[in-house]
């Protein structure tokens, strides 16, 4: 999000709150252009136990720092690389996080002791702007308690944590948490896909003139890894069209050992982009609308690129996806 120079005057006030807080061990609801997050000074051991505190978050869920320079990235991290150098120039302002080598100075509730780092560099003005006038990074998970879904919003964050000065940079443009990639001399592993999607990495490598493998992997460096993550407070269920024309319910209702009086579709875009950034509005609204059980449907043409980010979201966050399973 980029504001002209009379709108951050404008906001300068709660922005100085903001600092201020950040400097005084609290946490801040930050806005970036995936979802908002939860913000502590990585100077702050106080406000970095705050975090997982408040959020209710297992110290062994790494945390993302976000950065406004390079400079700031390039002292987190032993190793540098002129690949990961090259991948931050081409994506950065923008929702990339790259897992690099921490440096000794990393507090380990950052890294949840591990010898990696989380960095990226948000594609929002608020964000950048607060982090300048704070003078380093901060640690910034998304702003929700513990396995429910992300906000993209400021009221979200304010529902969930009233108590938190949470800066309001309107609604996230992206919608879905960052690609979360770790970066060797010849690999990279897609840890959390994103909206830079593999295929984009894949191109841009085209352009580094080394041979580079880009693998779809899973690992405990990278936030969101758990099966169940996301989740809104209702049950959601994964079907597919098939499964709408047959039984579908009645087997929901055997295999959940509960009964639904509303079950209500979650309606997302054709578009992924779009239905990115609504996904998290779309299922809190449903979710209050009144129903008891949301159900979303998974087409065909709904897969690949951007789609990967959505499903792995939906499918975390789903109580039961039956859309790999005949119905009868």
């Amino acid at each position: 999000m980029s504001l002209k120079p009379t709108q951050l005057h404008t906001l300068r006030p709660d922005l100085d709150r903001a600092v201020l807080a950040l400097k005084s061990n609290e946490v801040i609801g930050l806005p970036t252009e995936t979802v908002y997050g939860l913000a502590a000074s990585i100077e702050s051991e106080k406000g970095l136990k705050k975090i997982f505190e408040i959020k209710e978050r297992p110290f062994f869920d790494p945390l993302i720092v976000h950065v406004s320079t390079f400079k700031q990235a390039q002292s987190l991290t032993t190793n540098w690389s002129p690949l990961a150098d090259y991948l931050a120039r081409k994506f950065w302002p923008g929702p990339l996080t790259l897992i690099l080598p921490k440096a000794k100075s990393v507090n380990p509730l950052i890294t949840s002791g591990l010898d990696t780092v989380g960095i990226r560099m948000p594609a929002h003005d608020l964000a950048l702007e607060i982090i300048k006038r704070l003078g380093h990074p901060v640690a910034a998970p998304s702003a929700n308690k513990f396995t429910k879904m992300s906000p993209s919003r400021a009221e979200h964050v304010r529902e969930a944590f009233p108590e938190v000065l949470t800066i309001d940079g309107g609604p996230c443009d992206v919608g879905v948490e960052s690609t979360v990639i770790r970066v060797s001399d010849e690999l990279i592993e897609v840890l959390r896909p994103g909206a830079i999607t593999q295929e984009a990495l894949a191109n841009e490598l085209k352009k580094w003139g080394q041979p580079v493998q880009i693998v779809r992997s899973i690992s405990q460096a990278s936030p969101g890894h758990f099966e169940h993550h996301y989740m809104p407070d209702v049950p959601l269920v994964i079907l597919t069209e098939a499964a709408l024309k047959k039984s579908w319910l009645k087997e929901v209702e055997t295999k959940l050992n509960q009964s639904f009086i509303q079950p209500k579709r979650l309606d997302i875009s054709s578009e992924p982009r779009l239905a990115a950034r609504e996904l998290y509005n779309e299922m809190r609204l449903t979710a209050e609308s009144g129903a008891d059980l949301i159900y979303v449907v998974k087409t065909e043409s709904s897969s690949g690129g951007f789609w990967d980010a959505i499903w792995d979201r939906l499918t975390r966050a789903a109580t039961l996806d039956l859309s790999n399973k005949q119905i009868t």
